[in-house]
């Protein structure tokens, strides 16, 4: 087990890689020239088996050990970027106004590139490790669907598969992770309320949508407060409203959408459905009637027991005990490595920001301090889990 002094030699370089990629961010699919970086980057480390434009710019590079036949892992970073005019004012700010690595998928990129630097110059393992460097986190339809969807664990034969996500709140050098539902599922919503539209001075001739889609909104709040097990994650929130527009008009339509989060594939179902009825309900008594078109989205991450294990003991390994919280609280947040997770065993884990802002404010940057943390943990994660001579 190597340690994290040894990674220290690559900050500077890959902190040069991390800023240039802050600098020139690019959204969703269309990441060509970030894609392009990192494509002339593994080139340049000795790696031949490059394939990209995988799910428009994805890319997956194979690096084979020399310890013999094994078989191959896959190692996920995302690489895209948010729309969000940045405030942090670092030099190294944004160039595109509008855009910005508001989540750290720049500094996920780098960490890679530098396991990958490392790995390609000494290949102290067996069987293979594939380095995915995946679009499309932040956006749907999802990157990672759409790698595993165009067959990227048949092809390259991936048997596990592990990710790593930076957090702001944890401190540099340290780690969190849990078995089972690390995140939660991500489904969305639109509802649109029909009702009567009319002049604003005679509403009794009128059934108006806004009071309707007010009640219906008050109404989805009883779906977790008083339908589900207090003991039992369900988040149910309205996110948008739109009716009207004008001042002395009673609109025909109201529409409203949201977001549903739960780590329960029975509470999913019942959100689905309940949100129906119990809008359905509310709309009817009220003289109108409601439209629901409901989206599954990403399931819920859930992290396997033996890559679980594999994750936490290489992470103490790297940065000791202490420093590694192997019962981290689940989060309520989404994460789409989970349709990774689904086609292959793995685990992601989350590596500390230190006390910066929080992932997709303005303010936040990603702290090039946990840099040789996430390299570390890569190459010990690869040279542990195909360890030559087991």
């Amino acid at each position: 087990m190597r340690s994290v002094e040894l990674f220290r030699d690559l900050q500077s370089e890959a902190t040069t890689w991390r800023r240039l990629l802050h600098q020139n961010p690019e959204l969703d699919y269309r990441l060509h020239n970030t894609a392009g970086f990192v494509a002339e980057k593994l080139a340049s480390f000795g790696i031949n088996d490059i394939e990209t434009g995988i799910a428009e710019t994805g890319i997956v590079a194979l690096i084979q050990g020399e310890g013999g036949e094994g078989p191959t892992i896959g190692l996920r970073a995302d690489m895209d970027a948010l729309p969000i005019l940045e405030e942090s004012n670092k030099p190294w700010s944004s160039k595109t106004p509008g855009k910005m690595h508001g989540c750290g998928h720049d500094g996920h990129t780098a960490m890679l590139l530098g396991a990958a630097k490392y790995l390609a110059s000494t290949r102290k393992f067996k069987g293979s490790v594939a380095l995915i460097f995946q679009p499309a986190e932040e956006v749907l339809p999802s990157g990672a669907l759409s790698m595993v969807q165009e067959g990227i664990m048949d092809r390259f034969g991936i048997s596990q598969v592990f990710g790593m996500h930076n957090t702001p709140g944890i401190e540099v050098g340290k780690f969190g992770i849990c078995h089972g539902p690390i995140l939660a599922s991500l489904d969305e919503f639109d509802i649109v309320v029909a009702g009567k539209g009319g002049h604003a001075a005679r509403p009794h001739e009128a059934i108006d949508p806004i009071v309707i889609a007010g009640q219906v909104i008050v109404g989805l709040q009883t779906l977790v407060s008083r339908n589900t097990n207090p003991l039992e994650a369900l988040v149910v929130s309205i996110t948008k409203l739109n009716a009207g527009t004008s001042y002395n008009i009673v609109p025909a339509h109201a529409e409203m959408g949201g977001t549903v989060r739960t780590f329960s594939p029975a509470l999913r179902d019942f959100a689905e459905r309940q949100i129906l009825a119990s809008a359905q309900g509310i709309a009817r008594g009220l003289g109108g009637d409601v439209e629901l078109k409901y989206r599954r989205d990403c399931p819920v991450t859930f992290n396997h027991s033996e890559e679980t294990d594999l994750a936490i003991r290489v992470a103490r390994n790297l940065v000791g005990s202490a420093s590694v919280n192997d019962k981290m609280s689940p989060r309520i947040s989404s994460e789409d490595f989970a349709y990774m997770l689904q086609a292959r065993p793995g685990a992601i884990i989350y590596i500390g920001n230190g006390s910066t802002a929080a992932l997709h404010n303005p303010a936040y940057d990603f702290n090039d301090e946990a840099l040789p943390y996430g390299i570390g943990y890569w190459v010990n994660l690869v040279e542990t889990a195909l360890a030559a001579g087991n």
